[in-house]
C-alpha cells in the first residue's frame, strides 16, 4: 500500500499533503518534475497539485478534501483532526486561512521582486526539467516567470495590494515566534491540519529570497519550525484536553480571521451574488482589492456548514472566543 504524491518543490500544497502522509506514516512516494506529471493527464478534474495516486489507481487531489479522505481511509492515532469537536472546528479554520490567504503572500514575495521571479524561475524549471542543459533551463523559466507575473492581478497580488498581504503575513509570523519557543504544535504536541496548512505555505517563503531574508532577521523561530513540521514521523505527542483554553497564537489568527479572512470571504462571496468582477475591502489599516473567486465563497460555505453542524456544547465554547475574535457573526450570517 503506497500512495505516489506527484508534486512540486515549489508548490506550498504538495508540501502540505507530504508532510501531512510524513507525519501520519503512510507509505508514499515523492514524484516531481514533467515527466512524472505527464503521469497524471487527465486523470482528474482540475489539473491542479499535489495529485495523489492511490494503491487502488485512482488520482485525487485538492488538499483539504485529501486530508479528509486520508482519514476516513486510516483512522488511527496518528490523526491529523483533534477528537475534540471544538479543537476540530478551529484547526479547519485556521488551515482555511492558509490555504486561501496565506498563499496570497507566497505568490506576492516570489513574482513581485525581480529577485525573487529571477531565482524562483530558474529553481522551479530546474526542478521540472530535472536536466537538458541550462540554456533550456533558463529559457523555460522566462516563459514560466513571464505566465506568472502576468497573473498577479487575478490572485490580488499587486503592489497596491502587498501591504496587507505583508502585514498580515509578518502578523502570523509573529504569532508563531512567541508560540514555538514553548512547543512546537497549536493543540498539544502533535500536529492538526492546522499546522500542516500554516507550514505549506510559510514553506515556500523560507527559500525565496526576499521572504527567506526576513524571516531570519526578524522570526528566527518559525523560520527554523519550517524544518520540524517537514518531517514529524517521529513525533508522538498528545491532543490538548477539551476545554483547555487556546493557545495564545491560536487566539492571534483568529483575530487576523475575523479582522480580514472573514471580510475578505464575505466581500468575494457579496460580489459573486450581485455578478460584480470585483471587490475591494480595507482592513488592518490597508486597502484591497481583486477579482472574485467561485471557489473562495465555497470555503465560506464550508466553514458556516461546520459551525452550524457542531455540537451544542462545542458551539457553547467556542461562542465566546469566536465572538471576541470577529469571527461569531461572519459564521452565523449563514
Amino acid at each position: 500500500m503506497t500512495y505516489k504524491i506527484y508534486g512540486a518543490l515549489g508548490s506550498p500544497y504538495s508540501m502540505k499533503i507530504r508532510a501531512a502522509l510524513r507525519y501520519r506514516r503512510l507509505p508514499h512516494e515523492w514524484h516531481i518534475g514533467m515527466a512524472a506529471m505527464a503521469k497524471t493527464a487527465g486523470k482528474v478534474k482540475a489539473p491542479v497539485i499535489p495529485i495523489v495516486e492511490y494503491p487502488d489507481g485512482s488520482f485525487h487531489n485538492d488538499s483539504t478534501p485529501l486530508i479528509h479522505d486520508l482519514e476516513a481511509r486510516h483512522p488511527g492515532e496518528r490523526s491529523i483532526v483533534p477528537p475534540d469537536p471544538a479543537q476540530a472546528f478551529l484547526a479547519a479554520l485556521i488551515e482555511d486561512f492558509a490555504d486561501e490567504w496565506l498563499t496570497k503572500a507566497m505568490f506576492g514575495y516570489r513574482w513581485l521582486r525581480e529577485i525573487d521571479q529571477i531565482q524562483m524561475s530558474r529553481w522551479l524549471a530546474f526542478d521540472s526539467l530535472g536536466g537538458g542543459g541550462l540554456a533550456t533551463s533558463q529559457g523555460a523559466a522566462e516563459a514560466f516567470r513571464a505566465r506568472q507575473v502576468g497573473r498577479m492581478a487575478l490572485v490580488g497580488c499587486t503592489e497596491a495590494n502587498f501591504p496587507l498581504i505583508e502585514a498580515s503575513t509578518r502578523a502570523t509570523l509573529a504569532a508563531l515566534e512567541a508560540h514555538v519557543v514553548n512547543r512546537f504544535c497549536l493543540f498539544g504536541t502533535r500536529p492538526s491540519l492546522a499546522e500542516f496548512g500554516i507550514y505549506g505555505q510559510i514553506s515556500q517563503l523560507g527559500v525565496d529570497p526576499t521572504p527567506e531574508a526576513m524571516m531570519r532577521a526578524d522570526y528566527p523561530y518559525a523560520f527554523r519550525w519550517l524544518l520540524h513540521v517537514d518531517d514529524m514521523s517521529g513525533v508522538e505527542g498528545e491532543w490538548d484536553a477539551p476545554g483547555t483554553p487556546p493557545a495564545a497564537v491560536v487566539v492571534e489568527l483568529l483575530k487576523l480571521c475575523g479582522a480580514l479572512y472573514f471580510p475578505f470571504l464575505e466581500a468575494n462571496a457579496a460580489a459573486l451574488a450581485a455578478g460584480a468582477e470585483t471587490f475591494a475591502i480595507t482592513a488592518l489599516g490597508h486597502p484591497y482589492e481583486q477579482g472574485v473567486f467561485k471557489y473562495q465563497a465555497k470555503c465560506l460555505g464550508e466553514l458556516r456548514r461546520l459551525w452550524a453542524g457542531l455540537p451544542g456544547g462545542a458551539r457553547d465554547e467556542l461562542t465566546p472566543l469566536l465572538g471576541q475574535t470577529g469571527c461569531l457573526e461572519p459564521l452565523e450570517r449563514g
